[in-house]
């Protein structure tokens, strides 16, 4: 068997909405992960945690305003719990879906700090809703406490927090030393807990990391093979939508970068996974990108399905 080292990106089909949906969800998605596995797949697998670290907070805001005793939960804990329970159901979904198949392989999750950078423009011009939908005079409250708040037409208001760029993985150090004893490792969930580093201490952030901007900062730190990002799409198209679509199959850094300036990927959605194909890329030129979908992996290890990215 291979040993082909590859940082695997979830989407939010992979996991589900609620804590219910999730348990189900991953338990598909670990039949996919294994098969990575059985094809020779080291993996370091990470997620994105939107639905999860959203309601989370919601949850112990509620829980304040329930009983004022308890303390509200900053974001960069909610982050560090949402790590927790997701990690938690991949890891045992995993597992059990390897050992149904005869594989003897430790899993584990790692909790996972990532620096940013607090001057980054990205505090300056927050852009992520968090949390519940509040009223007028509840978004006042924020905006004393020096939150921002953005108006959802219909919907009230909503607390937004910035999306900074990462600076440094804190734990890849214990990341690489599983890697090299052969176990499969859940890493940098929700793309990591942001914090701030000052002098020695790390000081937990208000913020979120792009799931994709940290899995291609990953796969570049860990020097992998392969990065394999899965998404709701089964390939990458240009014209996305248009009854002109198309899909692309193949392309270099250089075609990607093409694309960018023609305006082909959504800022919000593929934009991200193209720009961490580029930076994995661009650090390793021996390396690959796929991105596929959960359902279409097996397709897309033969060549059938997906778009294969190289430098």
């Amino acid at each position: 068997m291979e040993n082909i080292k590859a940082v695997v990106s979830l989407g939010h089909e992979a996991l589900g909405v609620t804590t219910n949906e999730q348990k189900d969800a991953t338990k598909k998605t670990a039949k996919a992960l294994a098969d990575l596995v059985e094809a020779g797949y080291q993996l370091v697998i990470t997620h994105s945690n939107g639905p999860q670290v959203s309601m989370i907070h919601k949850a112990m805001t509620e829980l304040h305003r329930i009983y004022i005793d308890y303390t509200a939960a900053p974001m960069c804990v909610c982050s560090a719990m949402s790590q927790g329970y997701v990690g938690y159901d991949i890891q045992n979904s995993l597992k059990a879906e390897l050992t149904g198949r005869g594989i003897s392989k430790p899993v584990s999750t790692i909790l996972t700090q990532v620096t940013v950078d607090p001057y980054d423009e990205a505090f300056y011009a927050p852009t992520k809703a968090i949390g519940r939908n509040m009223s007028k005079e509840d978004a006042d409250v924020e905006i004393k406490k020096g939150n921002f708040v953005r108006e959802e037409p219909g919907n009230g208001y909503r607390r937004i927090i910035a999306a900074p760029k990462p600076i440094d993985i804190v734990e890849i150090d214990a990341i690489k030393a599983l890697v090299d004893a052969g176990q499969e490792v859940i890493a940098c969930g929700g793309g990591g807990i942001p914090v701030i580093q000052q002098g020695h201490v790390l000081k937990g952030a208000s913020a979120v990391i792009e799931k994709d901007a940290i899995a291609g900062k990953l796969a570049a730190d860990l020097g992998s093979d392969r990065l394999i990002i899965l998404t709701s799409v089964p390939c990458v198209y240009k014209n996305f939508g248009k009854e002109d679509q198309e899909p692309i199959t193949n392309m270099t850094v250089a075609d990607a970068k093409r694309y960018i300036e023609a305006g082909q990927f959504g800022e919000v959605d593929m934009l991200p996974k193209i720009e961490a194909a580029i930076e994995f890329l661009t650090a390793n030129n021996k390396g690959s990108v796929l991105i596929t979908s959960l359902d279409a992996v097996a397709d897309a290890l033969k060549g059938k399905a997906g778009t294969l990215i190289t430098y």
